[in-house]
């Protein structure tokens, strides 16, 4: 095995460790502002958000889905160059028995995003849900300046809603649409019902977007029974 997080694998498994970015002094004040698009679908389903320059990719993973309104089921990773990066790197859950064959997913709770998101415009494919296969476009538009009073991450625009989980990647999703659309079909009542009351794909509030603690949330996953 030649990897740089080799020395996490351990006879008793693999070692959890959570990296946080130190920055320079200049760019405390400053947070990260990303367009998140999912790709394949139309119209176009996409959020704009603002982080922390501290966050490593677990914790942008953890923005984007409750920016999304994803529900954090299933695996993801990233896959990103970075500007005068040699090699493309893939950034998420690693296979913790690293029996895989496909290129090694590095752990994002150690790798800060501020190496890979080095220039504006940087862009990286954001994988959730290996079934389904949910492919977004993640950009990088902005170092901006913290404002007084905001507690980050926030998200800032965004329109549609995102597809319901497990729906059965992008023809399921326009199935449950046709579905929900359609008062006489035989399924509109138990799509209704699956798909939730509240749910409609032409809804986005940025207002009602609440984000959880990405370490709390890292800890719940991997680190509590």
């Amino acid at each position: 095995m030649k990897s740089p997080y080799e020395k996490n694998y351990t006879a008793l498994g693999y070692r959890m460790s959570y990296h946080k970015e130190q920055t320079f002094s200049f760019m405390k004040n400053q947070v990260l502002q990303f367009r998140i698009e999912m790709l394949e679908i139309s119209p176009v389903i996409w959020r704009r958000i603002q982080v922390p320059v501290t966050y490593n990719f677990w914790d942008l993973h953890v923005a984007i889905q409750d920016a999304m309104g994803w529900k954090d089921y299933h695996l993801h990773h990233f896959e990103i160059k970075g500007k005068h990066k040699q090699k493309e790197t893939h950034i998420g859950i690693p296979d913790f028995d690293y029996i895989s064959e496909t290129q090694e997913i590095y752990p994002g709770w150690e790798i800060p995003v501020l190496p890979y998101f080095n220039d504006l415009g940087v862009r990286a494919l954001y994988l959730y849900d290996y079934g389904d296969y949910w492919q977004h476009d993640v950009k990088l538009e902005g170092y901006i300046y913290r404002e007084k009073g905001i507690k980050y991450p926030v998200c800032t625009g965004g329109e549609r809603a995102c597809p319901p989980e497990d729906c059965g990647s992008v023809s399921g999703y326009h199935s449950v649409i046709d579905i929900l659309a359609d008062r006489d079909h035989e399924e509109h009542e138990e799509m209704r019902i699956w798909a939730g009351e509240d749910w409609h794909p032409d809804h986005f509030n940025p207002g009602e977007v609440k984000f959880d603690n990405p370490f709390k949330r890292w800890k719940g996953a991997f680190l509590e029974e």
